[in-house]
């Protein structure tokens, strides 16, 4: 398969070279936020890379290094429905449970912003390697919903309950020294060096037996997201859609992209 003419996207730059995939998310006037193309495509290439059986490693960024992507599209949510809602928090799900299943080992190289939905995007993958530039959070609170691609499951498996709370019933912002510190990630480089540190990996990844490393992320996964369940993800999509019935979602939303504090009803 050519990268270079099978593989191409409005919202992704991908390539493949020696065996290593790497995925761009490429939309940085948005800070790489992630709409509903975003997903279809990424979906869509997951798919295609999926059939090289020559692929090793797989690594995933963000174009620039402001953001590795700042969450989902919130001028595309403010005026969702619930049920357009719990379609949008599952065909998400969906999208980020086939990269946790992905057949080789997935590289999260984290540039800059990775809050929301982009969190859960790097969650989604088997290592995260941070710049020390890198910010992560849930802050979905703060716009009078939850998270909906699967971080209230995936937060809490990475770094524990007490943790996932703390930073989910904040919303707090924390820096890429935290996040290490928490197991959130796992090795922060120099700004502007993550996804050469992740190109590094990926090579060592590459350098061994192509079957056993399938076979031992498999051996681990099984289902693609183990210790993870699926009946967490529906009561998450279940939760988050119902967040779109009140008051306080299209007012957390309105004053992000009006950049005001939001006045939520108590």
């Amino acid at each position: 398969m050519s990268a270079g003419t099978d593989l191409c996207f409005e919202t992704l730059v991908v390539t493949v070279s020696d065996g290593i995939g790497v995925i761009t998310i490429n939309r940085p006037e948005s800070l790489n936020a992630l709409n509903l193309k975003v997903l279809q495509e990424l979906d869509t290439c997951l798919g295609r890379l999926e059939q090289l059986e020559t692929l090793s490693a797989l690594i995933l960024t963000g174009q620039g290094e402001k953001a590795f992507a700042a969450g989902a599209d919130i001028s595309a949510m403010v005026s969702m429905s619930p049920g357009e809602a719990a379609d949008f928090s599952g065909f998400g799900q969906a999208v980020f449970q086939r990269l946790s299943g992905f057949p080789v080992p997935v590289i999260a190289a984290v540039n800059g912003y990775a809050l929301g939905g982009g969190n859960e995007l790097a969650m989604a993958c088997d290592i995260r390697i941070a710049s020390q530039n890198a910010k992560f959070g849930q802050p979905e609170v703060g716009l009078g919903i939850i998270p909906g691609f699967g971080g209230t499951q995936w937060l809490p498996a990475i770094v524990g309950v007490p943790r996932a709370l703390e930073l989910i019933l904040t919303g707090r912002v924390i820096d890429a020294a935290e996040a290490l510190s928490i197991g959130l990630v796992h090795k922060v480089v120099p700004a502007g060096e993550a996804l050469r540190s992740a190109e590094e990996l990926a090579r060592v990844i590459a350098s061994k037996s192509g079957l056993a490393v399938r076979n031992a992320k498999k051996a681990i996964k099984r289902d693609g997201h183990a210790p993870l369940s699926l009946a967490g993800f529906a009561l998450e999509r279940q939760f988050f859609a119902k967040c779109f019935e009140g008051p306080d979602q299209a007012e957390g939303m309105r004053a992000f992209l009006q950049k005001r504090a939001p006045k939520f009803q108590r």
